[in-house]
């Protein structure tokens, strides 16, 4: 248990009133013996020392019907985490941050066709390298670009191309005060390919952040909190953890041998100082129970507790595969496609049946950084999310791991 003083834990008291409703896994079609195999592989993460600490939760006809703690929040001194601790999430801050620019997509403030440099006019100036030199693009970034990943921006460390290079030695969001200065930086570095013609995993979110301020008038931070954090009675999510919240952040951890390396401080690290550059892209932090209220008002396709975020017909436009055929499958790396899966407005989607191991078509989610993931399954009304705190991503196939251990205890 967390030394936590009296009135933070009457806090979190009002926080679990804010989570979804609860029920059996029996109720839920939930196999015991499946979950059962899930926490004794969670559990071996932990004790084979290969992860410091993991939350699962798993919803379904939405409501929470598994959801479980393991290992360590911090590792030294030895902190027990718990299931409503707090995530850097990374890029599973896209899917919320794509909400809250479809809320301005349905008030006619931004079209899904209009060039970026409407709202950003520094983007317009960007060039596409090729290997006889710099083109203009064949037509401008827009804003469908951004959310499907189509931009021709790219972080640089999925790839090894020239272009890559440049980013990572330019490093813009690194030398930027804010998502202004972000973008000057950004459009100084040239497109990785035509607009519109290849998935390449980049920055395209962050400008998508500087759209929704400049088209709203208001800052990332509050605009979210107004318009989908706030109605969906996420109190856990935000940009920078608040002083009085902190014994509740994990910490961010690598491995050295038979050691543990502390990456990024729950106390004294990058998320407990001031945030001025607000990541659309990766700056959230948030818990399961937060991001759980999220993903079920995806699978209600828009609505959440009597509150509308979004209508229908544009949840389902989010959740439908934007990309051109020969851009699917997407991977983050050229030589490591993620299989049967294509890309909607801020979400990854299953579009082919030939492999189950990602759920069946439709269902869509994403990943972070720090190895947290989740996917909602429209057809089996299933939510499920696993967070840890690890570098680097990818390891120990935590993902697929999970979503095979799900499926499997799924009852028929």
């Amino acid at each position: 248990m967390h030394a936590l003083a009296l009135s933070a834990l009457s806090a979190l008291s009002a926080l679990s009133a804010q989570g979804l409703p609860t029920t059996t896994p029996e109720s839920a079609q939930l196999s015991a013996a499946g979950l059962a195999r899930l926490d004794s592989a969670m559990n071996a993460l932990v004790n084979d020392q290969k992860l410091p600490g993991i939350v699962v939760a798993i919803a379904r006809n939405g409501k929470v019907a598994h959801w479980k703690a393991f290992g360590s929040r911090v590792v030294t001194p030895a902190d027990a985490m718990e299931k409503n601790d707090l995530f850097r999430i990374y890029s599973m801050t896209k899917p919320i941050v794509t909400t809250g620019l479809m809320v301005l997509v349905e008030e006619g403030k931004v079209r899904l066709e209009d060039p970026v440099s409407k709202y950003i006019p520094e983007i317009g100036k960007m060039k596409v390298y090729t290997a006889s030199g710099l083109v203009e693009p064949n037509r401008p970034v827009t804003v469908r670009d951004l959310l499907r990943h189509t931009s021709g921006l790219t972080y640089g460390f999925f790839g090894a191309t020239h272009v890559d290079s440049l980013y990572m030695k330019a490093r813009p969001s690194e030398q930027s005060k804010d998502l202004g200065e972000f973008m000057t930086r950004l459009s100084e570095l040239p497109l990785i390919a035509q607009p519109g013609t290849v998935f390449n995993y980049g920055f395209s979110t962050d400008v998508a952040g500087r759209v929704i301020e400049v088209a709203s008038g208001m800052t990332l931070d509050r605009f979210l909190a107004a318009r989908v954090t706030g109605p969906l009675k996420m109190p856990d999510t935000f940009f920078e953890v608040p002083a009085d919240q902190r014994s509740r952040f994990t910490g961010y951890y690598a491995r050295a041998g038979a050691s543990w390396i502390l990456a990024d401080s729950p106390d004294s690290g990058t998320y407990t100082k001031k945030v001025t550059l607000l990541s659309g892209g990766g700056g959230l932090i948030s818990s399961t129970q937060d991001y759980l209220r999220f993903m079920q008002m995806i699978l209600n396709y828009g609505e959440l507790d009597g509150v509308r975020i979004l209508q229908r017909k544009t949840v389902a436009e989010m959740l439908r595969n934007q990309l051109p055929g020969e851009a699917v499958p997407i991977a983050l790396m050229a030589a490591d496609p993620i299989r049967t899966t294509g890309f909607g407005l801020g979400f990854a989607v299953v579009v082919d049946v030939q492999d189950q191991t990602m759920g069946p078509v439709g269902a869509a989610g994403w990943g972070g950084y720090a190895n947290t993931f989740f996917w909602v399954d429209p057809a089996n009304k299933l939510a499920a999310v696993v967070m840890t705190q690890f570098f680097p991503f990818g390891a120990h196939d935590l993902d697929n791991t999970f979503r095979k251990l799900v499926y499997a205890a799924l009852k028929p």
